[in-house]
């Protein structure tokens, strides 16, 4: 399993490279989906890694400390 550390870096790329696409690609026309949406949804998809990089890094912290 990868390690709190390494869903935080992966959640952080994935929001950042939404959160380009949804600022500096909004007169790009692509056929079949525009890329400020694509931007949209990896902004989602990595605040959900960097929540549950924060959740994993908090349960292993309490696992530890109640040992």
């Amino acid at each position: 399993m990868a390690s709190p550390i390494k869903n935080l870096a992966e959640g952080a790329v994935l929001f950042g490279s939404g959160l380009a696409l949804r600022l500096f690609t909004g007169d790009v026309e692509i056929p079949i989906f525009t890329l400020t949406k694509v931007g949209v949804v990896l902004m989602v998809i990595g605040g959900i890694e960097i929540l549950y990089g924060i959740y994993r890094t908090a349960s292993s912290r309490s696992s530890k400390s109640g040992s």
